[in-house]
């Protein structure tokens, strides 16, 4: 019988093969961050090592923590149960945006902003309660991380990202607008940075850098290792073991095989997880579902890949670590069902302007702060608790050809591709991407009466819901409210106050109209499903990335980063997000923690 390590190897046709030094005794020791002391000390003893670090997975988070650790002279194993065709995991298929604090861009935008005007919206956002002053309360480490963050996007972050190439669209997108109290949830300016190039360019300095740290013999990739268990000798995570799987030429995306060819154990003093979040995994979304949020909608959309299924949050669990905050979530209402999916029940975000009326199932009006683009987390407990899993946009093609763009690289193939005149023929015309979602997506229906919209929408749902009179009434009652420069209509309201933005007054806002205006024609109803996407809480880690158990101690070897930690302690962003800051959680904490792990494995 061949051995199962040889047979592994064999299967790994991509990986680079090197051999490292037997390392006797192993000093983990106190290391700088940022200005923090690690403050563990003590010795670890080890027979064989096979690297200095173990990385699983290779995502945003485990490439920047990858390349820290390379950077620093450590040679590190990078490990994926996914093909080379992954690499970058999430991040590749985003829409790019960072969130920035008094960027070049804003100040180019007449934006005012600050670290102190971050910060009160960061709070007023997270909502942090659960034992920020507590060394072993749930938030008591996410607040910290928050803190660290907020810095972070204040000050360094532009600058360390353009030093390594990253460029920004220069007019700068207000998500979660809030719509309730200065000090309550939401931006009070904008700070989405869509990054020129959207997805692929923010992974694209980090790839590089791991790709040359394999080439200098550095980093070794283990494609198609799934691991199914952390390895602990004396308390102390030492490695990790599992399956090895068939090689697979799966398009990104899509599913690869899970046929197991051999197994796997491979050790090192420092195993950092950076495995990402649960969204694909209905099951487990719907076990998590907090009790505010209403009840758990039968069917969703999903916004990731099938293979984001949680797994490694139980695994690290099992050898110690404590997850906090399993209850907060982020999934997005304007979910479209993906007429040509890549993955299994493909979800496509519309990323909404603030002009599109939003009814409930049974065509009755939300109120604030259910305004497109305003509080997500709210408007998804407004659906919920209306009875029905979807609601409806009644918008016009005046409103689509401006306001409405789709998450994804994919679907934003001007910048995706750096195409400036693609990118300039948005002025002119409806971008192609929505366009063949308005004709080939089964959730719209487009007519050039309200009575033939009504009557399309019942027939796309079978259930007759909507009533003709009641529909028009409450349209014609927000078409009164712009006849004049003031309103009660809080959406009016916000409508006018995107107009005074310069930024959405170019790209993301149309002129303000009368829904009913046949010159704005045709109508539009766009079926919302929920789409799942973010895990918010996590493995709870310190600031230097180290997972910590029940107790609030370390788990010695230890650490994470990236979705699966909350973006940093179990949850940096509280209950809810202000956008732009998952790509930016992944950076921060794959760099905090990457660093870290080095400085603990100096000898």
């Amino acid at each position: 019988m061949e051995n199962p390590r040889a047979v592994a190897d064999a299967a790994d046709s991509s990986e680079q093969e090197s051999r490292f030094s037997r390392r006797q005794v192993l000093t983990v020791a106190g290391g700088a961050l940022a200005g923090l002391t690690l403050g563990q000390a003590g010795a670890f003893a080890a027979e064989s090592q096979d690297a200095d670090a173990i990385v699983v997975g290779h995502g945003l988070a485990g490439l920047v923590a990858t390349a820290e650790l390379a950077a620093a002279g450590r040679k590190v194993l990078l490990l994926d149960q996914e093909p080379e065709a992954g690499l970058g995991g999430q991040a590749f298929w985003s829409f790019g945006g960072l969130f920035l604090v008094d960027s070049d861009e804003q100040r180019l935008m007449g934006v005012k902003d600050s670290h102190d005007l971050a910060w009160q919206d960061w709070l007023g956002t997270a909502g942090f309660d659960r034992g920020i002053d507590d060394p072993n309360g749930q938030d008591y480490w996410a607040y910290k991380w928050a803190q660290s963050y907020v810095e972070f996007a204040s000050g360094e972050k532009r600058s360390w990202l353009s030093g390594l190439g990253v460029q920004w669209f220069p007019i700068v997108g207000w998500a979660e607008r809030g719509g309730g109290l200065a000090d309550g949830h939401g931006n009070s300016v904008p700070r989405f940075h869509v990054t020129w190039g959207t997805g692929p360019a923010v992974v694209e300095p980090f790839e590089k850098k791991v790709r040359a740290a394999v080439a200098a013999g550095k980093v070794t990739f283990k494609f198609r290792y799934r691991v199914d268990g952390l390895v602990t000798t004396g308390g102390a995570v030492t490695g990790v073991r599992g399956a090895v799987l068939e090689p697979s030429g799966a398009a990104r995306g899509t599913a690869s095989s899970r046929t197991v060819v051999g197994d796997f154990e491979l050790r090192a003093p420092v195993v950092v997880v950076t495995s990402g979040g649960i969204g694909a995994n209905h099951d487990l979304v719907r076990q998590n579902w907090p009790a505010r949020l209403g009840t758990p909608p039968k069917s969703m959309v999903t916004g990731v890949p099938a293979h984001v299924d949680g797994r490694m949050l139980g695994i690290t669990e099992q050898a110690g670590g404590r997850i906090v905050n399993p209850d907060r979530m982020w999934h997005y209402t304007e979910g479209l069902r993906n007429y040509a999916p890549i993955w299994p029940n493909h979800g496509i975000r519309i990323l909404p302007g603030p002009s599109s009326m939003w009814f409930d199932a049974k065509g009755r009006r939300f109120n604030s702060p259910d305004i497109p683009g305003y509080d997500t987390l709210h408007t998804l407990g407004s659906i919920t608790a209306s009875g029905y899993d979807y609601s409806w946009f009644v918008t016009t093609q005046k409103i689509l050809a401006k306001e409405f763009a789709l998450s994804g690289s994919e679907q934003n193939p001007d910048l995706t591709n750096k195409n400036i005149w693609q990118l300039l023929s948005r002025i002119w015309q409806t971008p192609e991407p929505i366009e063949k979602f308005k004709k080939n997506g089964v959730d719209f229906v487009v007519a050039d009466n309200l009575t033939d919209l009504v009557t399309g929408m019942n027939r796309l749902t079978g259930d007759n819901l909507i009533e003709l009179a009641d529909l028009k009434r409450q349209i014609e009652a927000r078409d009164r409210e712009i006849d004049n420069p003031y309103t009660k209509d809080v959406q009016v309201m916000g409508i006018r106050n995107a107009l005074d933005y310069i930024g959405d007054s170019l790209s993301r806002t149309a002129s303000i109209h009368r829904i009913l205006d046949s010159s704005a024609g045709p109508l539009i109803a766009v079926r919302l499903n929920i789409l799942t996407r973010k895990t918010l809480g996590g493995l709870q880690t310190d600031l230097s990335g180290r997972v910590l158990n029940s107790g609030g101690v370390p788990v010695p070897g230890l650490y994470a980063a990236g979705e699966v930690a909350g973006f940093g302690g179990g949850g940096v962003h509280g209950y809810r997000s202000l956008e732009g800051t998952f790509l930016g959680g992944c950076l921060f904490s794959g760099r905090q923690t990457g660093r870290a792990a080095a400085a603990a494995t100096a000898t």
